[in-house]
């Protein structure tokens, strides 16, 4: 794409703000995202253990480029019109559109939990409630992913007064190599977390959780279970997989409306050799790198990515490196303790520095 071009960008995640940093270089952007700050998803762990929040202001992040910031939400896409709607009242031609509008928490339907349930946008509220005047009550984090791993071992260390279980619908940390999960076991009981495995959540009430393995008690709820991508694109007309993300052929373009680059959580991105990608910071960011270079015309080639690792902080002093096949299956490779966590460190540096 070498002529200038007038390109609109939803998002200012990882996959949108990298995007429009790249286009801004060549063309003129306007940035459409409510947040003033750049918001550091896999930092909100951190944030919910009391730790200084790392925001930089998306103004500065993108001084020097060709950027403008539109703080407002999209509220319909027009792709017959190609134009953007938005809640403001405004309504913003294009002629080529980069969806990049992430992903959300997926409440899967159980009752109570949107209500009663922290979900990790609310870390910063979630952080306050542990603050709060009653100290000792006990804390749930549903989910035994990544995120639910990360923040219960910083609520543990942040918190030791209280008493905090980790619930999971399967294993905890049931994806990674036997070496991997084992850490991940012992840094648990190491720091006093409970474990509950094979508890599906089936409700969520004010004095905790109601699970296919019984009640669990609990004063707070943190949800980190998994996350949804929003429903803009299918009420669109863009073609999406059975999960609602954009489908898109090799080079990030919608397949039913090219003229629509889509790329984070909101692309359902199948790469050869690789496949289909995983959510998260590890595939936006590049994603949003590739992007910015189609745009500026620096490259016309497909995307390609390969995995080498998956990074999980264990509260301030541990961490976990497992290392990974290119198709993101497990290694026996692992870098636990003080190794781990400093890999994890300088991943996050090179987050921080690819954004600027």
């Amino acid at each position: 794409m070498t002529e200038e071009q007038q390109i609109v960008v939803v998002g200012a995640g990882y996959a949108g703000l990298t995007a429009a940093g790249g286009a801004g270089r060549r063309h003129p952007v306007a940035l459409v995202a409510p947040e003033t700050r750049f918001l550091q998803r896999i930092r909100q762990h951190e944030t919910a253990a009391g730790h200084p929040e790392q925001r930089p202001t998306i103004e500065g992040l993108l001084r020097g480029r060709r950027v403008t910031h539109l703080p407002a939400r999209v509220t319909r896409l027009d792709l017959a019109g190609r134009k953007v709607f938005l809640d403001s009242g405004q309504a913003v031609g294009y002629d080529t559109l980069v969806y990049a509008l992430g992903s959300r928490t997926a409440w899967h339907g159980v009752p109570g939990a949107a209500e009663h349930a922290y979900p990790m946008e609310r870390a910063a509220e979630l952080r306050d409630r542990l603050r709060g005047a009653d100290r000792t009550g006990s804390v749930a984090v549903v989910g035994g992913g990544s995120t639910g791993i990360e923040l219960a071992t910083e609520l543990a260390e942040a918190f030791p007064e209280r008493r905090v279980r980790i619930v999971a619908a399967g294993q905890v940390g049931g994806w990674l190599s036997d070496r991997g999960r084992a850490h991940v076991l012992r840094t648990l009981d190491r720091l006093g977390v409970r474990v509950h495995t094979q508890a599906r959540v089936t409700e969520v009430g004010p004095d905790g959780l109601r699970t296919t393995a019984g009640p669990i008690p609990a004063a707070v709820v943190a949800w980190a279970a998994s996350m949804e991508p929003p429903a803009l694109a299918t009420e669109a007309g863009l073609a999406v997989a059975a999960d609602g993300r954009a489908l898109v052929d090799g080079h990030l373009r919608s397949v039913s409306h090219p003229e629509v680059l889509v790329a984070g959580d909101a692309a359902a991105v199948t790469v050869p050799g690789t496949g289909t990608l995983r959510m998260g910071c590890a595939t936006a960011l590049p994603m949003g790198q590739y992007l910015g270079r189609v745009l500026a015309g620096r490259t016309d080639r497909p995307f390609a990515f390969r995995y080498t690792g998956q990074c999980l902080s264990l509260g301030r002093r541990d961490g976990l490196t497992q290392l990974t096949h290119g198709d993101d299956s497990m290694r026996p490779s692992v870098l636990t303790g003080g190794a781990g966590r400093l890999t994890k460190a300088a991943i996050l540096s090179y987050v921080a520095r690819t954004l600027r």
